[in-house]
């Protein structure tokens, strides 16, 4: 059986780019056919005709710029999954449309034909397995995110794919502190909302294409690939940070307070997702251990 070629649509206004780009993705045997537009206008009428598997989107177009182009791609075509192209000096920017949904961000000078493919091979798969996960009863109803079952399927999902492309991930999961206390004093209905808040500092503190998700109770746990390079202690001084800055300027009546734990996976074949939920959860229970030793001391 063969298989389709993936329809590449490159939006990119520079001629030595996009050359270089048809370049990599040029051989009839490739995979791939790659179609390419100089502005987000042109990129907007072509996409209204269907048929592009994969947006490739440099954010600095003559008729839009920066992250304005990307949300205005992503908006109409929400279906089409998109990787940015962005030069050195725009890297920041492109972290940020990462942040907003892109599926992947490249750096031209950079670029290889190797990671080309990969990246846009592995932006089309991971899109197609969140767009089915969404059709599926695997969201918590509380939160919105997602539950254990869907988090536990997209992530092994995700894993997979990370095998088969070399990258890495940081599992963080995090549990509420003094949960009970805020149920038993203030009443469940206070303890939902409460659960509601973590949910909306994890969803700004995390990008939209990392895996968040309520794993019962006040257990939480996010999924996120390292293409930022971020280590992960700043994910969860992040999070930390974030927990923080909500209860200097929250005027609900309890306070928040999570303990955190992580486990990386770097692509070894034997690790499962649960081994990285075992290994994570027992560093956090271990951080919660040490706050009780300190406030009984």
């Amino acid at each position: 059986m063969t298989t389709r070629p993936l329809h590449v649509l490159l939006i990119d206004p520079e001629d030595t780019s996009a050359e270089r780009v048809a370049g990599f993705l040029g051989d009839p045997d490739g995979g791939f056919v790659i179609e390419r537009v100089p502005r987000l206008s042109s990129g907007l009428e072509r996409l209204a005709h269907g048929e592009v598997d994969v947006i490739l989107l440099d954010l600095d177009l003559p008729d839009s710029g920066g992250l304005v182009s990307f949300e205005r791609i992503s908006a109409f075509a929400p279906e089409v999954p998109i990787v940015v192209l962005t030069p050195v000096d725009d890297e920041r920017l492109a972290l940020e449309s990462v942040q907003g949904g892109a599926q992947d961000f490249l750096v031209k000078g950079n670029l290889t034909s190797s990671m080309l493919t990969r990246s846009l091979r592995y932006a089309v798969e991971r899109h197609r397995l969140m767009s089915a996960l969404r059709s599926l009863s695997l969201i918590d109803d509380l939160t919105g995110l997602y539950n254990r079952r869907g988090f536990t399927d997209l992530g092994e999902q995700y894993l997979k794919l990370a095998r088969r492309t070399g990258r890495s991930a940081t599992l963080i999961y995090l549990d509420v502190d003094r949960f009970k206390t805020i149920n038993d004093t203030l009443g469940h209905h206070m303890g939902d909302r409460a659960l509601l808040r973590i949910a909306d500092i994890l969803r700004q503190t995390f990008r939209r294409s990392d895996i968040i998700g309520r794993l019962g109770g006040d257990e939480f746990a996010v999924l996120a690939p390292e293409s930022s390079g971020d280590p992960p202690e700043l994910l969860v001084h992040r999070v930390k940070g974030a927990v923080r800055e909500f209860d200097s300027a929250s005027p609900e009546p309890y306070r928040l307070s999570v303990s955190v734990g992580v486990a990386r996976f770097d692509g070894d074949a034997l690790v499962r997702l649960d081994d990285l939920l075992a290994e994570a959860d027992a560093a956090m229970y271990e951080e919660k251990r040490a706050k009780r030793r300190v406030v009984s001391g």
